[in-house]
């Protein structure tokens, strides 16, 4: 295989009447006569290439009409410029090299389901619409990087496996470490918490496991969270960092991800332009209050389902907040209303369009007596939280966090209906593989 100098498909722009050499994979081919057209993939985009006879020799205009999907080739030719073609360019092909040839590729431009698709997920990654969902999960965790970066956040990542569990027990995957019972994390916000006190301006970014038994659109039992915590912020200054976060990534993706957005997801992305700030900020009890006025047998205690998400975020054109959840519903270590008391500092943003909650976090307890309270009526072992207790001992202060969850985030800037398609190999309750 030569080691000729390569150009990439988004490079091209800049290659207008250029001769150039691109090695990649074939998407699909097609003959007319005397004309053949191929659309070439390279992993940073799609390329149409065109050749005739009298562009090409005899035998290589044999093997374009031979190319099966997915076979991967080399091929040079000039660079042409042309509006219609969703890069800007097409390329005339001059040569064609075959690398490896390919036969009966599974996924084809027919309807496949959902099952057969997941089945082949490794060569699902391929298909056109999954390119842009994934392209866009890219830029999405750039954009929470870079803002949190540039806002004076320093990235401490947390353990994976953990003692004790953050968000109650009947979620852990438990496993065995070395004799002992460990769990894999459910979150990182305890461990944030200690490095706040350090740093003062902290995130976590990694993997997160929930063992619920759910098979709904919204639910993955492996999925990644960004997890930021800020010493001395209460609930309304969290609040705000929220929604100046969120809308700093749907901008940032706009930016990058648009054109494929609107013209390949077929994302109504006017949707995502009204997504500014200030989001509605509504208390628990005005929401509770909407859905029974609505016709909902709704516990004005209780927690939202799904159903219950999508009917408050119904009628808006950007996310809302809803905050001070009852405290019977929320974390042993939410910080409770000082007014009243059975009703938590917590918060959860919920995007329209009915994607429901995409952040949810709110102010901790700082105060040590009322935790090892909390820890005591949650049936808590308080040795495992020994260290969790420490930091109310040492200069305790106000402190609030949040989760984002990257792979809801991108379902709704894609507008795809489920998070399967927005991790490359989805972990669900009835899939391990591949």
């Amino acid at each position: 295989m030569s080691k000729e100098p390569t150009t990439y498909i988004n490079e091209l722009k800049t290659c207008i009447g250029q001769t150039v050499r691109l090695r990649g994979w074939v998407h699909n081919s097609r003959s007319s006569g005397k004309i053949s057209f191929l659309i070439l993939r390279d992993g940073t985009g799609f390329l149409q290439c065109v050749a005739s006879k009298t562009d090409v020799s005899e035998a290589d205009f044999d093997t374009l009409r031979s190319l099966g999907q997915e076979t991967s080739i080399i091929v040079s030719g000039m660079v042409r410029e042309d509006d219609r073609s969703p890069g800007g360019v097409e390329l005339t092909l001059a040569t064609i090299e075959v690398v490896n040839g390919s036969e009966d590729f599974p996924i084809t431009p027919k309807e496949h389901n959902s099952s057969f698709l997941l089945d082949h997920r490794h060569l699902w990654l391929r298909s056109r619409k999954q390119h842009v969902v994934l392209s866009v999960r890219h830029h999405t965790v750039k954009a929470i990087r870079d803002y949190l970066n540039d806002h004076g956040f320093i990235n401490l990542d947390t353990p994976i496996f953990t003692p004790n569990a953050c968000e109650g027990t009947s979620t852990l995957f438990e496993t065995d470490y070395f004799g002992d019972k460990a769990y894999l994390s459910q979150s990182g916000q305890l461990y944030n918490e200690a490095t706040a006190a350090a740093f003062g301006k902290v995130y976590c970014f990694g993997p997160t496991f929930r063992a619920e038994k759910s098979k709904t659109r919204r639910h993955l039992t492996e999925f990644w969270m960004v997890e930021p915590e800020v010493a001395y912020m209460e609930l309304d200054e969290l609040m705000d960092l929220c929604e100046d976060f969120f809308c700093y990534i749907v901008e940032r993706v706009l930016e990058t991800c648009g054109k494929d957005l609107e013209g390949i997801l077929e994302r109504d992305i006017s949707r995502l332009e009204k997504v500014k700030k200030p989001f509605p900020r509504l208390h628990f009890k005005d929401a509770a209050q909407s859905l029974i006025d609505k016709g909902v047998d709704f516990d004005r205690m209780g927690d939202f389902g799904a159903a219950d998400e999508t009917m408050l975020t119904e009628e808006r054109e950007t996310p809302i907040f809803v905050h001070r959840f009852p405290t019977a519903v929320k974390a042993f270590y939410m910080e409770p209303d000082a007014e009243e008391p059975v009703y938590s500092m917590s918060v959860d943003m919920l995007a329209p369009e009915g994607y429901g909650e995409i952040i949810g976090g709110g102010q901790r307890i700082h105060d040590l007596g009322l935790l090892e309270q909390r820890i005591k009526e949650h049936d808590l072992p308080r040795s495992a939280f020994e260290w969790y207790c420490d930091l109310r001992k040492y200069g305790s202060v106000p402190h609030s966090g949040f989760g984002l969850g990257v792979e809801r985030t991108v379902s709704y800037l894609c507008g795809i209906n489920h998070l399967r398609e927005a991790i490359p190999f989805p972990r669900m309750i009835n899939r391990l593989n591949p």
